[in-house]
């Protein structure tokens, strides 16, 4: 499945998810090259071409085979801000599970934005692709996403310990994960 770039996947009361475009790209390389973004993707900063392979890849979005990741920016509605990004990657589409992951400008932390959006896109998860389960990969030290997926009822399903490693040191990874039928039970009581 491809996605309109003109219309909104989804919306809340102060953020528009929607396709990223090439007007994006200099928002989106100001805080992708931020070094305190990396320091829980295993990964350093991106050089100059790399950001921008990176971003043209993200203009072409699809969710259709295991692997796809559909990529959305995430815009204030006051003011059209790329505040950051969420995305679904489809982890198995005879399972039919995604992983939900997320990136924001630290700019804007400590507003409520990502809980928000990841809270937008698990729906569209669940409402419009049909997934029975959302999971989230994060790492342990992470205390901010761990935060995202707590306050939305994310249950802790694993924690991996030194399953992978960055840079010469190990790190441990949460699992959290909610199905399908736990979120609609959720739903009605959270702010869409």
């Amino acid at each position: 499945m491809t996605f309109n770039k003109a219309e909104p996947l989804a919306s809340t009361e102060r953020l528009i998810l929607r396709s990223f475009v090439p007007e994006d790209f200099e928002a989106y390389s100001a805080y992708r090259s931020q070094p305190a973004i990396y320091r829980f993707l295993y990964s350093d900063p991106p050089s100059a071409q790399e950001m921008r392979e990176r971003f043209d890849a993200s203009l072409n979005t699809r969710l259709s085979e295991d692997g796809d990741i559909l990529r959305c920016a995430v815009v204030r509605s006051e003011d059209d801000a790329l505040l950051g990004q969420v995305s679904l990657k489809l982890a198995s589409n005879a399972a039919l599970q995604a992983e939900v992951g997320y990136i924001f400008n630290p700019a804007y932390a400590g507003k409520g934005y990502a809980t928000e959006a990841v809270r937008a896109i698990i729906t569209l998860g669940f409402d419009r692709f049909g997934f029975h389960r959302i999971f989230a990969r994060l790492d342990t030290k992470n205390t901010g996403s761990v935060g995202v997926v707590e306050r939305l009822g994310l249950r802790r399903e694993a924690h991996l310990i030194e399953n992978d490693r960055f840079n010469g040191a190990w790190g441990d990874e949460y699992i959290y994960a909610v199905l399908r039928r736990e979120w609609a039970l959720r739903a009605p009581n959270q702010a869409r």
